[in-house]
């Protein structure tokens, strides 16, 4: 955040949300964060989803982390008498 200050409320959020340019606010991501921030703020919605909503949006430009390689499958052996 500018200044290092975290986002610790919802009315931060929505004033960060205010203050992001034009450009970026047009993008899929911050209105995702918009509209969560105003269902929590209207009708009570979770708050997790402002959340997530904002985390996803202010890390939109980081890299997808690619998963790491699964392990094999053991090899099922069948004991035959």
């Amino acid at each position: 955040m500018p200044g290092g200050k975290p986002l610790v409320t919802l009315r931060d959020a929505a004033h960060y949300v205010t203050t992001v340019p034009k450009a970026e606010h047009d993008a899929p991501e911050w209105q995702a964060a918009m509209e969560a921030l105003l269902l929590v703020a209207e009708r009570d919605g979770p708050t997790m989803f402002a959340r997530i909503g904002m985390m996803r949006a202010l890390h939109r430009h980081r890299p997808k982390d690619t998963p790491a390689p699964r392990p094999k499958a053991a090899k099922a052996y069948w004991i035959v008498r």
